[in-house]
Formats: structure tokens, sequence, C-alpha cells
């Protein structure tokens, strides 16, 4: 079955949240899923309050930029949320746009490397253990949590290029594809995604790939999907996005789940009028079409 999520735009001030929280959480959203994109909001403190803020409701943040971030730091965050709130967690870790990570000094020279190191030390860190490493970039000594975890979740990854979606198999435990990402495009990255867990003697264990899908509904949907993408510069003739009704996304949805997305995240227009009235459709009336 395939689970479906929308965005939380960070384009919203950040007081926008709770409202869009208790809404998800009272039409029963199966999953919200938050940005940590500069320079708007943090993808921690976010998720954190959202957590807080819902009794079921399963929070992910796709995706926190590992040139930001210390290995460890971020780990402790992650323990933290897991621990506070068991199974309703799923962060994931990406390279970032390499444009913002210039801005803040941030910027590597490498940063298939840099992830690698920092997937790698997670998950080590997440699962117990105690480290010491001295990576290109992830250097840690002896460095243990003292509250990791009570079992190891998993880590999740995002990645456009092949070798960065290759590298997801390898070394995190599920994968993050964003919005530019066509049925086609979602075939591919599972055989990529494929070929690194076979490549890392691990093609047995489960691997979940989680893909964004621009969405629009209600008056000027069509427009407002344009628009969109011309500002994202991405080609509008693709097989990207939807505008329209329920039956439409739904079968827009059902494609990338065909293709082999096990989680559709909707993620709707920056300019999208009513944010909380789009989760009520993802609930009430696409839901129950994707099955």
């Amino acid at each position: 079955m395939t689970a479906l999520g929308v965005v939380f735009r960070p384009q919203l001030p950040p007081e926008r949240l709770r409202g869009m929280v208790r809404a998800a959480d009272d039409a029963g959203l199966q999953e919200l899923w938050l940005w940590e994109d500069c320079f708007l909001e943090s993808g921690i403190a976010t998720a954190a309050a959202a957590l807080a803020w819902s009794e079921r409701l399963r929070v992910g943040v796709g995706l926190l930029p590992v040139p930001l971030r210390n290995a460890a730091l971020t780990t402790m965050e992650a323990a933290t949320l897991h621990r506070l709130f068991p199974g309703r967690v799923m962060l994931g870790v990406g390279h970032g746009v390499q444009d913002w990570m210039g801005q803040v000094g941030a910027r590597v020279a490498s940063p298939l490397t840099l992830l690698r190191e920092h997937l790698d030390a997670m998950r080590a860190l997440l699962a117990g253990e105690r480290v010491t490493t001295e990576g290109r970039y992830v250097r840690l000594d002896g460095v243990a949590l003292d509250w990791p975890p009570a079992s190891a979740p998993a880590v999740y990854a995002g990645a456009r290029g092949p070798r960065s979606v290759r590298l997801t198999g390898e070394a995190a435990d599920g994968t993050v594809l964003d919005a530019s990402t066509t049925p086609d495009g979602v075939r591919r990255a599972r055989q990529l995604v494929d070929e690194g867990r076979k490549a890392a003697g691990r093609p047995e264990r489960p691997h979940p790939v989680v893909v964004y899908l621009h969405a629009a509904t209600g008056p000027g949907a069509e427009a407002r999907l344009r628009a969109e993408l011309r500002r994202d510069g991405l080609d509008q003739t693709a097989d990207l996005g939807v505008a329209g009704g329920a039956e439409a996304v739904a079968a827009a949805v059902r494609r990338l789940a065909e293709a082999g997305a096990d989680t559709v995240v909707l993620q709707p227009t920056a300019d999208e009028p009513d944010p909380e009235g789009f989760i009520r459709f993802v609930t009430d009336e696409v839901t129950p079409l994707v099955g």
C-alpha cells in the first residue's frame, strides 16, 4: 500500500505550522514532511514542534543538508526525537543546494564523500555503537550516544544524480527523490538503489523510496502548477506534476507507486491559497482512490 504525505512548505511562516499539524492530525493524514531549506526554517525545530502538537502523525524531514551539520550533532538530535516520539520520525540527509552551501562557507570539494561519511557515522551511532573515524570530513574520537534509540531507526538520504542515488542504496536505509522525478526516473532510481544495496551486501533489507510530487487543485490549479515548474526550471512537457481534482491526482500517485515509490508526498505550490484545505483534499478525496 502506498503511503501519502503532504509537504509543509517553508515559504509559509513558522507560526502557520501548528494549524497545519492540527489539520493533518484531525484529518488522518499519514505523513507530514518538512524541509530544511536555506534560509527559511530549521528541520529539527519544526519536526519537534510538529510531533509534539500531534498524536499519531508521522513526521519526515527531507532533507537536512549535511554540509551545514556536524554528524554527531545531527545524530544526537535524531536520537532525541526517536526517543521522544518512537515510530513517528523519518529523517533524511542530503547534499544540500550547493549554491546555498557556498553562501554559508560550507561547500565541500566532494559532496558524495561527505554524505557517505555522514551516513556511516549516523547509522553506527544510532545503532548504539562507539565510533572512532578519521574521514576526509567526518572525524569522531570514541563517540557514543548516552541515549540511543531503543532500536536503530532508518536513516533516509536524498539524491538526484545517479552516483548519489546509488550511494543511498549502499549507505542509507531509504531514499528521498525530489519533485523533478518522473515515473521513469523512479524506475531508474530503484535500479540504482538496488545496485547499491547489492554492492554493500544488503540486498534483502527493506529500502523504502519516497518521492515528492508537484500537485495543485482548485481554482487556477493548472496555472499555479505551470508557474511553479517554470520557477524551478523544470520541463513542463515532461510527466512532472499534476493539476486537477482527486481522480487526476490519484492517477499521478498510482503511476509513481507502480514505478516503485513506497511513499508519495504531495507538494503544493508555494502560493497554495488554502494549505489546510489541501491536506483535507488529500485525506478525504485522494487517499480513498489510491488504495
